[in-house]
C-alpha cells in the first residue's frame, strides 16, 4: 500500500479495492492504462516498427504444452531458487526498466521495496530516476545494476566502482541498444523528457488529473545516475530517441565485455542475446549469465521470442552459464514453461510496471503476488514440488503434437 501522506484513508481504501479487483496481470494492465496519460502509456506499452516481436514475445509461450504428472506428493511447494549467487524466494526477478518515475511518483524505490518484501532481486537501470546508492540504502536487496559501455569509458568504470561501494550483488550489461529502435508511438504522442505539455498531449494530461497533480507535486525529474555527467535533461526537454542515440557507443565489441568482466568481481549478466553463437562468446568473455532478451520488442522487429531461444542456447553452452528469460511473461505458466525449457529463472518488466502505474508499491507487490500464486498453483498441478523438479518437467511443442 502506498505510504504517501498526502492520500486520505478513503483514497487508500479505494486504491486497495481497485487493486483487489485485478485478478491477473492483464487486469493490472487495464488499470494502468486508465491511470496514465497517452505519452507515458505508449512509452511503456510500445515496441519497434510493426510491433510483431512485441506481440510474439507473449504469444510464443502458447506454442509449448506443459505435461502434468499425477499422484505425486505435492503437499509442499518450494519456489526458491539460486541465481546470480543469490538465494531467491521466487523463480523470477525484476528486470531493469528505465525512468520508472514516468509511471508513478513513487518510482524505483517502490519497486525495490516490493522486490525485497517478496524475496527476489531488483535490477536498477542506468536510466533510472533514482540514484543507485539510494536503492542500496533501502536494505540488503539483493540488487543488480544494469550498465552500458558508454563512449566515455570513464563513466562506465565509475559505475562499477559505485556499485562495488554500494555492495551491489551483480552487474547486467545491456548490449542490444547501441542504437534506439524505431519506436513510432513516442513520436506520435510527443513523448519528451522531462514530461511536458504539448498540443498533442494536453488533452491526455488533463484527462488524467491524478498523474498530472503528482507531476506538479514532484516536479524534479532527471536521470539520477548520470545527472552529474549529462545535464541535457535538466536544461530543456529533448526527444527521447535523440537523447538515447547521443549517449550510446556503436563501437562496443566483445573485447569490452571482457574488459568489464575484469573490472567487476561478482556475477556479470549479458542482456540482449538471442544467438547460440553469441552465448558462447559471452562465456568466453567472462560473463556468468545471459539474459535472453530482445529488449521487450523495442529494438529490432522480427527477432525470435526469448522462449524460443532457450533450447538452442542451452544446447550450445550446457550448464556453463545461467540463463534468464526476459520478455513477454504475463502468467505463471509462462515462467514454468521457460524453466522447463532450460532457463534458470525469468525476469519481468512490463508486468511489474503495470502494477506500479496502477498503485505504486502496493501495485508492484500485487503484481508479484499474482505471479507467485500462479507459479505455486501451477507447479502443484504440474506435479513439481521444487524448481529443480520443474527443470525436468515434460514440455511438448504444440505444432508437433497437434
Amino acid at each position: 500500500m502506498s505510504s504517501d501522506p498526502g492520500q486520505t484513508g478513503a483514497a487508500l481504501s479505494g486504491s486497495a479495492r481497485r487493486l483487489g479487483s485485478c485478478h491477473n496481470i492483464a487486469d493490472l494492465r487495464r488499470l494502468a492504462r486508465r491511470r496514465l496519460p497517452a505519452p507515458m502509456w505508449h512509452y511503456l506499452e510500445g515496441g519497434a516498427d510493426d510491433e510483431w516481436t512485441l506481440r510474439r514475445n507473449s504469444s510464443a509461450f502458447d506454442d509449448y504444452q506443459l505435461v502434468p504428472r499425477q499422484l505425486l506428493d505435492i503437499g509442499q511447494i518450494d519456489l526458491g531458487t539460486r541465481v546470480l549467487s543469490q538465494e531467491l524466494r521466487l523463480p523470477f526477478l525484476l528486470a531493469p526498466t528505465g525512468m520508472s518515475r514516468l509511471f508513478h511518483h513513487e518510482a524505483e524505490p517502490a519497486v525495490a521495496r516490493a522486490a525485497q518484501r517478496c524475496g527476489t532481486l531488483y535490477a536498477l537501470s542506468t536510466a533510472a530516476t533514482t540514484r543507485l546508492e539510494d536503492i542500496a540504502a533501502l536494505g540488503g536487496g539483493p540488487w543488480m545494476f544494469q550498465i552500458y559501455v558508454f563512449r566515455d569509458r570513464g563513466l562506465t568504470r565509475e559505475f562499477v566502482e559505485r556499485c562495488r561501494a554500494a555492495r551491489y550483488h551483480a552487474l547486467c550489461l545491456t548490449v542490444d541498444a547501441q542504437i534506439a529502435g524505431n519506436r513510432e508511438r513516442d513520436r506520435i504522442t510527443g513523448m519528451t523528457l522531462p514530461p511536458r505539455l504539448t498540443p498533442r498531449s494536453l488533452m491526455s494530461f488533463l484527462g488524467h488529473p491524478r498523474w498530472a497533480l503528482q507531476l506538479l507535486r514532484h516536479p524534479h525529474f532527471e536521470l539520477a545516475n548520470v545527472a552529474h555527467r549529462v545535464d541535457a535533461l535538466s536544461r530543456s526537454s529533448t526527444s527521447l530517441a535523440s537523447y538515447i542515440a547521443g549517449q550510446f557507443d556503436r563501437n562496443v565489441t566483445w573485447k569490452d565485455v571482457a574488459w568489464l568482466a575484469q573490472q567487476w568481481p561478482g556475477p556479470l549478466v549479458v542482456k540482449g542475446l538471442l544467438s547460440p553463437a553469441d552465448a558462447r562468446r559471452a562465456r568466453e568473455s567472462g560473463a556468468t549469465a545471459i539474459m535472453i532478451s530482445n529488449h521487450g520488442g523495442r529494438q529490432l522487429d522480427g527477432t525470435p521470442a526469448p522462449i524460443d531461444c532457450v533450447g538452442p542456447i542451452r544446447d550450445a553452452i550446457g550448464d556453463t552459464l545461467e540463463l534468464i528469460v526476459d520478455g513477454g511473461i504475463r502468467r505463471g505458466t509462462h515462467i514454468l514453461k521457460a524453466i522447463a525449457r532450460g532457463a534458470d529463472a525469468c525476469s519481468i518488466g512490463r508486468a511489474y510496471l503495470y502494477g506500479l502505474a496502477a498503485g505504486g508499491q502496493a501495485g508492484v507487490e500485487h503484481a508479484l503476488g499474482l505471479l507467485q500464486a500462479e507459479v505455486e498453483r501451477d507447479m502443484a498441478l504440474l506435479g513439481c514440488r521444487s524448481i529443480a523438479e520443474l527443470r525436468g518437467a515434460e514440455l511438448w511443442p504444440l505444432r508437433a503434437r497437434s
